[in-house]
Parts: C-alpha cells; sequence; structure tokens
C-alpha cells in the first residue's frame, strides 16, 4: 500500500491506474466487510425467533429448526454471492 502511494507523489501519469487500483481494493474490503456482517445480523435474527418460536410452543421444535434452517441457507448464500462479487471486483478490476 505505501509502495502505491509513494508511486502516486512520484509518477502523476500513472496516479490513476493506481487510484483506480486502491479504489477496486477498498470497494472489495467494504463490500466482503457488510456481507459478513450482513450474514451476522441475520442469522442472528433468525436464530431468536426460533428460539421464541420454541419457547412459545415446544410442540413445533421441527417444524421451526427446519425453516430456521432453510432461511439460514438463503441468508449464507446471499452472502457467499456478496463475498464472490467482492472477489470479482477486485481481481478483475
Amino acid at each position: 500500500m505505501l509502495d502505491s502511494a509513494l508511486d502516486l507523489l512520484q509518477d502523476p501519469a500513472a496516479s490513476a491506474a493506481i487510484a483506480k487500483n486502491n479504489m477496486a481494493l477498498l470497494g472489495a474490503g467494504i463490500g466482503a466487510g457488510l456481507a459478513a456482517v450482513g450474514a451476522g445480523l441475520g442469522i442472528g435474527r433468525i436464530g431468536e425467533g426460533a428460539t421464541q418460536g420454541i419457547a412459545r410452543q415446544p410442540e413445533a421444535l421441527g417444524d421451526i429448526r427446519a425453516t430456521a434452517f432453510v432461511l439460514a441457507a438463503f441468508v449464507e448464500g446471499a452472502a457467499l454471492f456478496a463475498i464472490i462479487f467482492s472477489a470479482l471486483l477486485l481481481f478483475l478490476a
């Protein structure tokens, strides 16, 4: 990172390409971080709802657990898609 900052100061002609690369790195990092935080929050909310549902109706344990697993898989799939998109942004930009 320090090398690219030094290149920016020394060669103004190459600054556009370096700035584009640095913005791609920043965007990929922010995107992957937000995807991880979003997945954590989503799965936490699913777990909270499932726990409350099971506490209120213990006889519906199997149905609630199955639904919670399916919803958690959807949240993880969306997070994985976002992280892959961030990686593509990092390597193809």
